[in-house]
């Protein structure tokens, strides 16, 4: 009876401890609870997930896991299951991986738009065109091209700008020397173009946050094809569905809107995004 008198006082402060400092038994450590995010490598690379992701985490308790990705590697994702959410720009493959039963539902939360940017002299010629009349220049050969070539949603934008102009993007991308697929990311392919004083479509807030180590300029900046729009997607593949409904709630309420549309004003003098607190943009 001494020994056990003794150690209870003992015990008691141990599992004290244990319930203080999120202890499961004696001395294991509770599992942080973890969502795992795949995104677009535009939200990635302009720094607005390493803006937004510790707001989060302090707001519901959890580690974020953002896997940076093009739009398709994303949602190939999404549909094996290895993550809760995606955030993309690619709406005709997001409605895809919604009605496949892939995604609960698409909820826009922001936009910017595409630009299509080159050297200053703009040697091909295209400043003032159409989106699809630069690219009708462009296929003449008047000045090279640098595509993402990694089936992002830049990509997909290209090749949708393509058809319009009446091509089959097969045939542009054997079309000769003029075109060079990077097969990578935004910004790699920005710097990529900038060495090369080539063009190349990117969006918006990629460009502003890598302008300051490339020499190239704005050159199309108008037309309706141009609008590159944001959303996030519960996966039905997930395994936290919850936490990730909270992301949704998150990137879509009043505070959060007002940051993403501030964000990049004091760095770059013009926000990077502009929100849409899930309400489709028109144009």
């Amino acid at each position: 009876m001494k020994i056990i008198s003794r150690l209870l006082p003992l015990m008691l402060t141990l599992v004290l401890v244990a319930a203080l400092t999120g202890c499961d038994g004696f001395g294991a450590l509770k599992p942080q609870e973890r969502l795992r995010v795949a995104t677009t490598t535009s939200l990635y690379d302009t720094g607005l997930w390493g803006y937004l992701e510790p707001m989060f985490e302090d707001e519901y308790g959890v580690e974020l896991d953002v896997i940076s990705a093009g739009t398709g590697i994303a949602l190939e994702f999404g549909r094996r299951g290895d993550v809760d959410v995606i955030t993309v720009h690619s709406k005709s493959r997001e409605l895809e991986f919604v009605a496949d039963g892939y995604g609960q539902e698409r909820v826009p939360f922001a936009y910017n738009y595409f630009l299509i940017v080159g050297p200053a002299d703009d040697p091909a010629g295209i400043a003032g065109l159409s989106p699809e009349e630069a690219f009708k220049k462009l296929a003449g050969g008047s000045g090279e091209f640098v595509s993402r070539g990694d089936d992002s949603g830049t990509h997909g934008k290209e090749k949708a700008i393509w058809e319009t102009a009446g091509y089959d993007y097969e045939t542009i991308r054997q079309a000769g020397q003029w075109y060079i697929e990077a097969a990578r990311g935004m910004g790699p392919t920005l710097l990529m173009a900038s060495e090369m004083q080539a063009y190349t479509l990117t969006d918006m807030g990629t460009f502003l946050s890598f302008q300051g180590d490339i020499d190239l300029v704005p050159i199309v900046d108008n037309g309706a094809i141009l609008l590159n729009v944001y959303s996030v997607i519960v996966c039905s593949n997930g395994s936290n569905a919850e936490m990730a409904a909270n992301l949704v709630v998150f990137l879509t309420s009043a505070d959060i809107q007002e940051l993403i549309g501030k964000y990049g004003v004091e760095e770059y003098g013009l926000a990077l995004f502009t929100p849409s607190a899930g309400a489709e943009p028109e144009s």
